[in-house]
């Protein structure tokens, strides 16, 4: 679904459940129609300096008249506004802010409108866990509230953001929409089997699809409409055959951006090249701002494309040497049958590289949500800290300031972290950082630098202690900031998991080797994620701080020194990583 669609569902959601309150008798005052299609005007034309002009006094309005239902409508008309114009982190600045209203008023039966918000942002974003728990909080609120009639739109949101990856819970909620809309709201039936039936096709089911969709032309013919009328057109000449037809309306009258209908019409017609085509356009028109601004960061990924695109150039040029051979030696068996033969090779690759395209796509869209949350979560509170430093009238004693200095400061290093992460990533997407300087390390002197500096760090009844066998004077050639990145991760990965008890970084060496080991008495790592945790982007816990890169970048560098990184499975009472690295004078 397309953000449009998901515009004209919050608009009908708003407008549904104002049909359940007291019509205020203002509705006929003139100045009040003026100002309500001044700021639609201002909408539909997407007139950013009219539009948040006439809403705010549309809004001054509402509140001179006592209608807060009406005026938080006219909030969320703002957040919609800025998500069609792909100003995302304003709409959900505004959303947070709507919540928080809301919460401090105590206006509960309005909460939902907030939460609402929420949804469409986070699904926008490409984050379905959220929007589906948000979409079924409004669903208990509108219940609660009294709203039932607007239920439909719920629930035919959660069918959009299931419909792809769990298509029979999607088919369930529909079933309920439909249940509900029947009940209080007819004239929300038609539309409502008529989505049911474009998810019939969606899901292959063609007996269902032309079932549905007779009956589908039978509401036509009685004056009914569907907003999704014309994808059932598209649809019904899918299933007759009529490939090309099909996928020439669908481009001409279903949304300008939206190649994925197109990309199924062909591959169910098993025309795997046309089905790659439009599933590369379509993600190319779902590249967001956020996937510009983090290009550089993912430069691998890019380069899977480039090698992608150039296969199929390649796969293309020889179909073409191919259909030439045909013509000239159409009577040559052995020929005929290297062709077909070559043919089918070159429809796996093609089947292959649209499959991969796919994943890369939804590696991409995790990649950008996460760092997304993991950098917003420390500014908000650096962000909340820094106002209340700034306040004139603070009194806090010096103990609550230190607290702040050290708050302000933890959250820095995560953004540092991780930004550091990114950036070391980017360079050995790149093929940077082969080479290293190498200098002398005193190495006991390095870890006790690198301890203290995470002193400050730990919850209040953990321990971080240092344990070194090595001589006062061990040294090293080797690269010392490198040693410190791969102790920096192991640390900052020991202090997440342990709550209390110890962590203790060890030094050992032998004539030929240096071991560094950094253990702790935290939760431990399952025996079966043992490697697994040196992939990239893995989070064995999806709510602790990080990205999932710091065990990864941690044992490359080590292999880049000549060392290596592992998890110790014999160690029982937390996770023990130990790093070799060779002894070198």
């Amino acid at each position: 679904m397309k953000l449009y669609r998901i515009v004209i569902f919050s608009l009908l959601l708003l407008a549904g459940t104002a049909s359940a309150l007291a019509v205020p008798n203002y509705k006929e005052d003139p100045t009040y129609k003026q100002l309500y299609h001044s700021m639609l005007h201002a909408f539909n034309s997407a007139d950013s300096t009219q539009f948040f002009n006439n809403v705010k006094k549309l809004q001054d309005y509402l509140l001179q008249h006592d209608d807060q239902h009406a005026y938080y409508t006219q909030r969320c008309n703002e957040i919609i506004f800025l998500m069609n114009r792909k100003r995302i982190f304003e709409a959900y600045k505004l959303a947070q802010q709507l919540s928080k209203e809301l919460r401090e008023k105590k206006l509960d039966k309005e909460m939902y409108m907030a939460i609402n918000m929420m949804g469409h942002i986070y699904r926008y974003c490409g984050n379905r866990k959220e929007a589906k728990r948000c979409f079924h909080e409004v669903i208990e609120r509108i219940e609660a509230a009294g709203y039932r009639e607007s239920l439909p739109a719920i629930y035919m949101n959660i069918v959009n953001v299931d419909m792809s990856e769990n298509p029979e819970e999607a088919l369930q909620m529909l079933n309920i929409a439909l249940e509900i809309a029947q009940e209080t709201s007819p004239e929300r039936v038609f539309d409502i089997e008529a989505r049911r039936t474009a998810a019939y096709y969606e899901l292959g089911d063609t007996a269902q699809f032309l079932a549905g969709y007779k009956e589908y032309e039978k509401g036509v013919a009685k004056g009914l409409t569907s907003v999704h009328g014309r994808s059932l057109e598209v649809y019904y000449l899918a299933v007759q055959g009529k490939t090309d037809e099909a996928a020439k309306r669908a481009m001409k009258e279903l949304d300008a951006d939206d190649y994925s209908t197109i990309a199924k019409i062909y591959k169910d017609a098993g025309r795997w090249k046309e089905a790659y085509l439009a599933q590369e356009r379509q993600i190319k028109a779902n590249d967001s701002l956020n996937a510009v601004i983090l290009s550089n960061s993912m430069q691998g990924i890019r380069d899977e494309y480039s090698q992608y695109e150039a296969e199929r150039k390649a796969a293309k040029a020889r179909l073409m040497a191919l259909t030439t051979i045909t013509v000239l030696l159409v009577l040559l068996i052995a020929a005929m049958s290297y062709i077909v033969m070559s043919r089918r090779r070159h429809i796996r690759q093609l089947n292959k590289a649209y499959q991969h395209a796919l994943e890369s796509d939804k590696m991409k869209s995790a990649f950008i949500q996460n760092v997304s949350h993991e950098v917003r979560t420390p500014l908000n509170i650096i962000s909340g800290f820094a106002q209340v430093i700034a306040d004139p009238n603070l009194d806090a004693g010096q103990t609550e300031r230190t607290h702040m200095a050290q708050m302000v400061q933890k959250n820095t290093k995560i953004i540092t972290t991780l930004i550091d992460e990114m950036l070391e990533l980017s360079n050995n997407e790149t093929g940077g950082g082969k080479n290293h300087n190498e200098d002398t390390v005193d190495v006991n002197a390095m870890l006790k630098e690198v301890v203290a500096y995470y002193l400050d760090d730990l919850d209040g009844d953990t321990q971080l202690m240092l344990e070194s066998k090595l001589a006062d004077n061990f040294t090293i050639v080797s690269n010392e900031m490198m040693i410190k990145h791969i102790l920096n991760a192991l640390l900052t990965n020991a202090i997440k998991n342990t709550k209390e008890g110890s962590i203790k970084v060890k030094a050992d060496a032998s004539d030929s080797m240096l071991t560094l080991t950094v253990e702790d008495t935290g939760c431990g790592i399952p025996e079966g994620e043992a490697e697994r945790i040196f992939e990239r982007f893995v989070k064995l816990d999806e709510f602790k701080v990080g990205i999932g890169l710091g065990l990864y970048l941690s044992r490359t560098t080590a292999t880049k020194l000549g060392g290596n990184l592992v998890l110790d499975s014999s160690y029982k009472n937390g996770a023990r990583f130990v790093v070799t690295l060779p002894v070198k004078s």
